[in-house]
Formats: C-alpha cells, sequence, structure tokens
C-alpha cells in the first residue's frame, strides 16, 4: 500500500496518515539504548513565556522521544524545571533588559558565550524546535539567530514555530534552501510569510499552487500550513491532512504540533538509513513524512481528548492522550 499519496503541478490528495505513522514509528526493541528513539531541543521560553517550551517538549516525550531539553532565559528555566522533571533545562539564553548596562563589546561576549554552551550539545541532537515562546527581544533573536545557522551547519533539522516564524519571516536567509528545515505557519504567521516572500496577500483560491510557490521561493523548505485541514508542502508536492480533531481550539496545540513533527522527523531519517530504503515511504521527503505523523497524531489526539473533557479540553489534557492515540494506530511491538 502506499503510505503517501500525492500529486504534483499543484493538486493535492490526502496524505494516508495511518500508513505515514505505522511505518515511521519505531518499535520497542530492549536491545536499543537510551537515544536511540530520539533527542530533542526545544530553543524557546523566556520571562512572559513558559508553557509553550514546556508543551512542545514534553509532547516529544509522551510520543515515544528518550530525551527532550528547553534552552531558555533564565527567568523562565526554574518555572518550566517545575513544570516536570523529565525535561532537561538549559538557562543559558539572555534578554535585552538583562543585560541592560553592557556595552557592544560585552554584548558579543554574551553571544559568543551562549554560542559555545549550545555548541557543546548540538551534536547530540536529531531534530530541533524554535520559537516556541521564545519573545520577540532583539538580543534574543540575534542569539538564536545564530543558533539556527550553527544548527544548520550541521545538517540538524530545524523545526520553526510561534515567535521563530517572526524570526525567520525578517530574516528568510536563516532557513532559505535548507531542506531540513519545516515551518508551522498559523493563519496570520502564513500571512505574513506570503507577504514577505511572495510580495502579495493571501489568495485562497490558489491554495495550492500558492503554498506550492511559497516553498519553493524559500528554497523548498517543507511547510506545513495550518488550518481546518493542513496542508503540507515541500515545494514539489502538496498534501493534507483532514483527520477531524477537536472544535475546541485551547492555546498551545501549535506546540503540542511542533514537538511532533520534530519526533516524527527524527523516525522517519532512521527509516531512510533502514534496511528498508527502497520502499515508497523511504524515498519520501523525511520533513513531509514528519508532517503528516504530526498532524494526524494531534488531530486524533484532540479529538480523544474533546470526547472525554468536551468544553473544557485543555492542551494538558490532549498532551495526555497522545501515546494513547499512537498506540491505537500502531501498536508496541
Amino acid at each position: 500500500m502506499e503510505a503517501v499519496k500525492c500529486l504534483s503541478g499543484g493538486a493535492s490528495l490526502e496524505a494516508n496518515a495511518e500508513s505515514v505513522l505505522r511505518a515511521i514509528t519505531p518499535s520497542l526493541d530492549p536491545t536499543r539504548h537510551k537515544g536511540q528513539a530520539g533527542k530533542i531541543a526545544v530553543i524557546g521560553g523566556c520571562r512572559e513565556y513558559t508553557g509553550a517550551p514546556y508543551f512542545a517538549a514534553i509532547s516529544a516525550l509522551k510520543i515515544g522521544a528518550d530525551l527532550s531539553h528547553v534552552f531558555c532565559t533564565e527567568g523562565a528555566a526554574t518555572v518550566i524545571k517545575s513544570y516536570s522533571p523529565e525535561l532537561i533545562v538549559h538557562p543559558i539564553l539572555e534578554e535585552s533588559y538583562n543585560i541592560s548596562g553592557v556595552n557592544d563589546e560585552g554584548k558579543r561576549d554574551i553571544s559568543k558565550k551562549i554560542l559555545s554552551e549550545f555548541d557543546k550539545w548540538m551534536e547530540r541532537f536529531d531534530c530541533l524546535v524554535v520559537g516556541p515562546g521564545l519573545g520577540r527581544d532583539p538580543f534574543l533573536l540575534e542569539c538564536v539567530s545564530k543558533i539556527m545557522t550553527r544548527a544548520r551547519q550541521s545538517n540538524v533539522p530545524i523545526v520553526v514555530d510561534g515567535d521563530g516564524l517572526f524570526l525567520v519571516t525578517n530574516s528568510i536567509e536563516l532557513v532559505s534552501g535548507y531542506r531540513l528545515a519545516v515551518l508551522t505557519p498559523n493563519v496570520n504567521e502564513y500571512k505574513r510569510l506570503v507577504q514577505k516572500v511572495l510580495g502579495c496577500d493571501v489568495n485562497d483560491q490558489n491554495t495550492h499552487g500558492e503554498l506550492l510557490s511559497l516553498s519553493k521561493q524559500i528554497g523548498n523548505v517543507t511547510i506545513l500550513r495550518k488550518g481546518k485541514s493542513d496542508l503540507i508542502s515541500d515545494g514539489e508536492k502538496v498534501q493534507s491532512v483532514s483527520i477531524y480533531g477537536s472544535p475546541r481550539r485551547c492555546g498551545g496545540q501549535g506546540d503540542i504540533l511542533s514537538g511532533s513533527v520534530a519526533v516524527f522527523l527524527s523516525w522517519a531519517r532512521q527509516c531512510n538509513s533502514a534496511a528498508e530504503r527502497e520502499s515508497t515511504i523511504s524515498r519520501t521527503n523525511p520533513t513531509v513524512l514528519g508532517c503528516i505523523a504530526g498532524s494526524a497524531l494531534l488531530r486524533k489526539a484532540a479529538a480523544l481528548a474533546f470526547e472525554h473533557k468536551k468544553r473544557s479540553t485543555l492542551t494538558t489534557d490532549i498532551i495526555e492522550h497522545l501515546g494513547q492515540s499512537l498506540e491505537a494506530i500502531s501498536p508496541a511491538s
């Protein structure tokens, strides 16, 4: 069975998401050691926003990643750590207010120190999630730009969400031409991307063609346009995931998605290196597979959570149903 159905040239077919999930989810093998099922890092979290990086990082663990790190500011670190002892939290980022009395040379030294500290961990990660709860502090964004550049030099996949999309929209060269980058814009973030890159307003009459053009213009990065149906394109084809989720639109679901995509992207890349190299699934862009799987699982978990909690459904309820939803599709063996 083909795991992914697609058409090029702007047409779109529904992705066979359950087949993708089954194909790329690794079995629970007792011979594997810690870390082989995925090591994810979330770059985000400042004094105002601590929930978003937690949601992304804990979702990665709930799906099956072995280790989940959060790189954040000192003001966010204690709060994030208090949410769960499962996360490895690194309080290395700085905001402008905290270094207001430092001159330009001192700021450059701080920036170098932050990058040096991150470099110690870079090679351990299978994927970065950049943006949840990042905020828009200029110095912080400058440092994260350098981290993204270093990750790109090391061929580490990057999933960009939230304030990371604000950063990328204003500095498109950070991801341009990087085939291991994934952008996950919502309606407003997508609108800003289209205006910046294509120089026009969103055209709802040519949704698929526009998404193809946007991805191609940024150098074939993969874009997951969130909406009633999630649309995914790497500039070669457009695919959709329309599984019904939940009518409850509580904040934080995008953070679950970014953490989920990071894990599935990592697993899809492992498939490309495995024995089934000649299969249809292995020949499909791993960033696209990660988006299909992440979108489908979030929607299924949201539907299950809403079934139990109805109008009171929160993001934490959806996170608690991630494992059950994945197990129902791809039972552990």
